[in-house]
């Protein structure tokens, strides 16, 4: 990986550990080992916003979680995520996401957050077939999942996440992450033919209670899930930048394991479900099964 993406993550983590303090452009020339001019120049080139426009669309992004998720009042949601005076922070929070605060936090709609993509996940060659040495051990535990909804956006004919971006893009993971999640956090799933509407078998969702009622994003579908049992996979945890190989590993031992060993059956009348891969706690997916 060259130095100057590997500058700019250094830039990105650490505006990420330090979103509610003041941030320089010094700050970060000294977290990229570099001048501050050319600090700017290649965090512009490799994310595509200035690094005070990313910062402000993340603060942003996190504050209007907050206010989904708290009792936070505007000032504190203003203050707590670094921004000068309450006043520009509802002008800013206008302008991103086209609501004030206020009316955010009493009635959260779907909003088209920012996702901080970090710029060394780029480097992975997608299509090169590697082995995951780091990942010696697949966790499996039964998970029950209750009856609920999923709001979907689908893809055409993707069978897979980077098929999905090139139909859909990445800019549907920060609506999704806006919808309070049953499970806490967005997914993708692989859909069975009954769910797919004649278009792409893998999408990405947010699964919500059955008696949700709350407004669909456009371009969005919703489907019914009964209830269902799952067998959940979860590797070892990984360095970031190794996500695809840790994805390859657990797939490939899911392949191979044989759920009879427990009693039970695949079950392809309800979807596959990645959670998203994070380094810390290791890739997971949830493959549904039922008594043998």
């Amino acid at each position: 990986m060259d130095e100057k993406t590997l500058a700019v993550q250094r830039m990105q983590d650490y505006i990420a550990s330090h979103l509610a303090e003041p941030i320089t452009p010094a700050k970060l020339a000294e977290a990229a080992h570099f001048s501050p001019w050319y600090a700017a120049r290649i965090f512009r080139e490799l994310t595509g916003l200035a690094p005070a426009d990313y910062l402000r669309r993340l603060r942003l992004s996190k504050s209007a979680l907050r206010l989904r998720d708290e009792k936070l009042r505007v000032i504190d949601a203003a203050y707590d995520l670094g921004f000068e005076s309450v006043d520009g922070y509802q002008r800013a929070f206008r302008r991103e996401f086209g609501c004030n605060p206020k009316e955010y936090a009493l009635r959260p709609v779907p909003l088209p957050l920012f996702t901080a993509y970090g710029v060394k996940f780029r480097e992975v060659r997608r299509k090169e077939k590697q082995t995951m040495e780091n990942v010696k051990s697949i966790f499996i535990q039964v998970v029950e999942k209750p009856a609920h909804k999923v709001l979907i956006r689908r893809g055409i004919k993707a069978a897979d996440y980077f098929a999905y971006c090139e139909e859909v893009g990445c800019d549907v993971w920060g609506v999704l992450t806006s919808v309070k999640s049953l499970c806490g956090e967005s997914v993708c799933l692989w859909l069975p033919e009954k769910h797919r509407a004649g278009k792409s078998e893998y999408v990405q969702g947010v699964e919500v209670e059955t008696d949700y009622d709350g407004p669909v994003p456009e371009g969005f579908d919703v489907i019914d899930l009964p209830a269902a049992t799952y067998l959940m996979f979860q590797s070892e945890p990984f360095a970031e930048e190794d996500y695809c190989e840790a994805i390859e590993a657990l797939q490939s031992a899911m392949e191979r394991y044989e759920p009879s060993v427990i009693g039970y059956v695949w079950d392809d009348t309800s979807p596959r479900i990645q959670l998203e891969p994070r380094g810390e706690r290791g890739y997971i997916e949830l493959k549904a099964v039922r008594k043998a």
